[in-house]
């Protein structure tokens, strides 16, 4: 078996998501390649499909609200979508790639190669599995038509059948997150005489996080505030000038597993794969302002189930870490819902499921 494992750089979810999975097919000695689907469709396309993203999440994530919005609208008819057609035009590139890289499976982080692959396999058989990276199915995953589609949790399939997708190829396995979570790193030298509390606002640095560090760092004195900027620097330049000796700042990582480790409290955009990741390492979560259309619906899944806490604003931020400082019963509480519902080994049994059906 050899597998292309196929994402898209429009946030980094979706990527993080791929290399997990490409990492766990390595570790059980099986090829597999990570590949952006950008880079086949050409540079100039691929960089006008992130410049788009960028914009569409950019100030309080407006324009991304009302393009979803029009996605839930137009899914409702029996129409091709506009987005199906687009990737369809990447058709021969992406089968050529295949071909000449021999890969005998196809995955999908993301739904842009997925459309491209229910195109090819109406002429070229080759098996396609999705895999949702958000806690809804987004507008035109029932356009595509895998062999299996994974999902985050059996709790959601009603809601992927209420979307047109075909219950039979529901697969719920989780968001699959890397084993390495599950394993303790003593990398970083944090202070351990405060609580800590790890604030992230995801690859893109959405949100007006200055004004919602410098209110904690007010109202909240007793803890340490770890602050991980991302890849975004004006961020990161504009909270050096914040002279407070329980703010730690962090630009890029790639040791974001170590920080949740280490911390008591996370606070975080509801992305899909930010939040399985704390999930599986059942830490009392809190959810802040999500960008508008999918990250809603995250943050109501883990709300509604009491997974997490869910901040629309500064103060209910300032006012969910003070609660779960003091109420230790409600955070374990939380920490335990997540144990229970969201798997910490999804990585892993998605290889297992793979290599046994498709060996």
């Amino acid at each position: 078996m050899k597998a292309v494992v196929f994402s898209c750089s429009t946030g980094g979810g979706h990527n993080s998501c791929a290399r997990y999975i490409e990492d766990e097919f390595r570790r059980n000695n099986i090829e597999a390649d990570y590949v952006n689907y950008l880079s086949l469709v050409g540079e100039k396309q691929a960089k006008r499909a992130e410049n788009l993203y960028l914009k569409s999440v950019s100030g309080n994530g407006k324009i991304f609200k009302n393009v979803y919005k029009l996605g839930e609208l137009y899914n409702k008819t029996i129409l091709k979508s506009p987005v199906y057609f687009f990737n369809c035009l990447n058709k021969k590139r992406v089968l050529n790639f295949i071909k000449e890289n021999g890969y005998d499976l196809v995955i999908c982080t993301h739904l842009f190669p997925a459309l491209a692959m229910t195109k090819i396999k109406k002429k070229y058989y080759i098996p396609l599995i999705n895999v949702a990276t958000d806690y809804e199915c987004i507008p035109f995953w029932n356009e595509t038509r895998p062999d299996d589609f994974i999902i985050p949790s059996e709790l959601l399939i009603d809601s992927f059948v209420k979307k047109k997708v075909n219950k039979d190829v529901l697969v719920p396995l989780g968001i699959p997150v890397s084993t390495t979570f599950k394993t303790k790193s003593n990398e970083l030298d944090l202070p351990a005489d405060k609580p800590k509390v790890l604030i992230t606002s995801g690859s893109m640095g959405f949100g007006k996080m200055k004004d919602i560090i410098n209110l904690i760092l007010k109202e909240v004195p007793d803890i340490y505030l770890i602050v991980v900027c991302g890849n975004n620097k004006e961020l990161y330049n504009s909270l050096k000038n914040i002279k407070n000796k329980n703010l730690i700042l962090v630009g890029f990582t790639d040791n974001m597993k170590e920080y949740m480790q280490k911390s008591d409290i996370i606070i975080t955009k509801p992305g899909g794969l930010t939040t399985s990741e704390v999930a599986t390492m059942h830490k009392p979560l809190i959810h802040m302002m999500p960008i508008p259309g999918v990250e809603n619906y995250n943050a109501k899944f883990y709300s509604d189930n009491k997974m997490s806490l869910c901040a629309n604003n500064e103060n209910e931020i300032v006012e969910d870490i003070k609660l779960l400082l003091t109420d230790k019963e409600l955070a374990k509480e939380l920490a335990a819902n997540q144990k229970k519902i969201i798997n910490e080994n999804s990585a892993a049994d998605l290889v297992k499921y793979i290599t046994k059906k498709y060996k």
